[in-house]
């Protein structure tokens, strides 16, 4: 499904939501310019070169340092044979490595594609064959399966799936090997094993260190920057496994131009907080590539860390310009909630700007963030589909209640009838539109530079997802809502029959295809459940029929306990129950819905089902 070059991204300025809450000082449209992501941080680079880029466990790197080991990596992964196309594979955590290696395989013309380092081997080894990755860069201890400190960390062991994969080059790092600030720290960690760490025994592993030393001298790829791939974002769907979004090179700079656009403009020595996954969609885009724009730098962590010790570093870090938070709800709950904020009395003012994604913000959540740190919060919307950001609140006034705020510069949003996109939109903003309001409910739909080029080697589900209307490209989100009269977007359900387990997607098809590769499985169908703790909102419900040669002889608990080993824990069902039957439809669509307000749990919330 190709961008239509012809597109300029220009928004009629007389639509509904430019009227009431539009930014001061935030452009309705600007001209999205056709460059690489390379071109992007050059540019970055020769203007801030003195500046830091990155802190990471007490090391600071500068833009020109960065952008050093940006093009010796580059260099070194072109004499290892990568070329344009290639797919480099990042399974690892944020960290220096991680963002070298990114910027260097992009300068190559090659597909960098990150892989969450909690995965289970079997998601591991499923992202690996859909995006054909010819090159793993990960850690050391990845490839030892007796580290105990790899254990320790919840990391994989990705020896057993080499051989099934498309893998012909290895790259290993340990977390810290850049990180030449944290002196005796680092050795120390080492030492007690919070730094993993492992014995790497493949033959040919090339270790990264060794390849920084290799003089810059990559060459020229030319890259047309509307087709040509820069990532692969993973995205879960209602099909089945996860699916790969292909992003390209326009599609990243325009996503993160826009993100600077709307959270003010340039701002050299603005900080952002690295918390959010850089192989998440979110934190790629508003952490990792909007930081450049900006002209700022990270405040980079490999794993969330505790609360505690976060505003540990938020108070004692230098940000005279402030800080940028980008996160789900529960991080802002948690610093909202913390017993003794009073300790960090120069945290007051140092978070200026935060938007909370990957789910609703609610109203006693905000206000209690804004009372406790003295910034600003506004909700935000988007899906990896679209790079991922769509819209966000006002973050420089008044800012409508309940919605996903206003779609982006450049962007343009609409309701189409859930069912039949054929049949024409429901209502676009306009001034002359009569179809406001909850009655009027049905897909969000979105048209702007960042809805992605396709899904990778899914020509039937990307035809599905983006559809032209009037020579325009649009993206069907999935979620339901309603435009109000202010052009602002409510939702009020979700197409995919998404389940938010403490801010993360987790896909009731993608649970019930893991679980079916348990041999004891028949049948399984997922959904989430209000979370009786009130802790991470949702919870995953898994109700499973066994096979009949297997009643009797594994438990619910049993089985739950495979899950967890075998699937990333916020994506394990919390609850497995088996059943006789599954419910399935005439047309042999399992019945999740019925299952899910019947549940005890669903109908203390709620009550019973009509």
């Amino acid at each position: 499904m190709p961008v239509k070059k012809e597109d300029k991204y220009q928004i009629n300025e007389n639509k509904r939501w430019f009227q009431k809450w539009w930014p001061e000082g935030v452009p309705k449209n600007v001209v999205f310019e056709e460059k690489t992501l390379s071109d992007f941080l050059d540019e970055q680079v020769k203007k801030y070169a003195d500046n830091n880029f990155i802190w990471f466990l007490e090391t600071w790197v500068t833009y020109k340092e960065f952008h050093d080991y940006v093009e010796r990596f580059a260099t070194a992964l072109h004499n290892l044979g990568v070329k344009k196309g290639d797919v480099v594979a990042l399974l690892m955590g944020n960290c220096i490595q991680y963002l070298v290696g990114y910027f260097a395989t992009v300068r190559l013309g090659a597909i960098a594609t990150g892989i969450n380092p909690t995965y289970k081997p079997l998601e591991i080894l499923h992202q690996l064959k859909l995006t054909k990755a010819r090159v793993l860069i990960t850690y050391d201890a990845s490839f030892d399966e007796k580290s105990k400190s790899r254990i320790k960390k919840n990391l994989p062991y990705i020896g057993d799936i080499i051989e099934k994969s498309n893998l012909e080059i290895f790259i290993y790092t340990n977390l810290a090997d850049l990180a030449h600030g944290l002196g005796f720290k680092r050795t120390l960690g080492k030492m007690l094993g919070m730094i993993p760490k492992g014995k790497v025994n493949i033959p040919g592993a090339h270790n990264f260190m060794d390849l920084l030393n290799t003089e810059p001298g990559a060459p020229k790829v030319d890259i047309d920057v509307k087709t040509t791939p820069a990532t692969y974002i993973m995205t879960g769907g209602t099909t089945g496994l996860p699916k790969a979004a292909v992003l390209t090179h326009f599609n990243c700079v325009s996503n993160a131009k826009q993100c600077m656009y709307w959270l003010g403009g340039e701002k050299p020595g603005i900080g952002n907080m690295g918390v959010l996954p850089f192989f998440h969609s979110f934190g790629h885009t508003v952490v990792m590539n909007t930081t450049i724009a900006f002209g700022g730098w990270i405040m980079l962590f490999p794993t969330p860390p505790p609360t505690e010790e976060l505003l540990e570093h938020i108070e004692e870090l230098p940000a005279p310009e402030g800080l940028v938070y980008a996160g789900a709800e529960i991080l802002f709950k948690r610093i909202a909630d913390f017993p003794h904020l009073e300790k960090f009395p120069r945290l007051m003012g140092k978070l200026k700007l935060s938007v909370s994604g990957a789910g609703p913000l609610h109203a006693p959540v905000r206000d209690a963030f804004e009372k406790s740190t003295g910034g600003r919060i506004v909700e935000g919307y988007g899906l990896s589909e679209a790079s991922p950001v769509v819209s966000a609140g006002n973050l420089f006034g008044e800012s409508p209640i309940g919605t996903i705020g206003m779609p982006f510069p450049g962007t343009e949003w609409g309701i189409w009838p859930s069912e039949d996109f054929n049949a024409g939109p429901i209502c676009l903003g306009n001034p002359d539109n009569s179809n406001f309001g909850e009655d009027h409910t049905g897909e969000i739909c979105c048209h702007g530079p960042q809805v992605m080029f396709e899904y990778l080697n899914q020509p039937e589900e990307t035809a599905e997802t983006i559809k032209d209307y009037n020579g325009k490209l649009w993206l069907l989100t999935g979620d339901i809502g309603f435009m109000n009269e202010d052009g602002t977007i409510e939702i009020r359900d979700r197409k995919k029959q998404l389940i938010k387990v403490a801010g993360h997607s987790v896909f009731p098809k993608e649970v019930e295809s893991m679980l079916m590769k348990n041999e004891a499985v028949s049948e399984a169908a997922v959904a989430g459940l209000p979370d009786p703790a009130g802790k991470v909102g949702e919870i995953t419900k898994a109700w499973v029929e066994l096979r009949p040669e297997y009643v009797g002889k594994i438990s619910e608990d049993e089985l739950k306990e495979w899950a967890k080993e075998n699937i990333t824990h916020w994506k394990a069902p919390a609850i497995i129950e088996f059943i006789n039957e599954v419910p399935k439809s005439v047309l042999g669509k399992v019945q999740r819905r019925i299952l899910q307000i019947n549940d005890p749990i669903y109908k203390e919330k709620y009550g019973e089902a009509e």
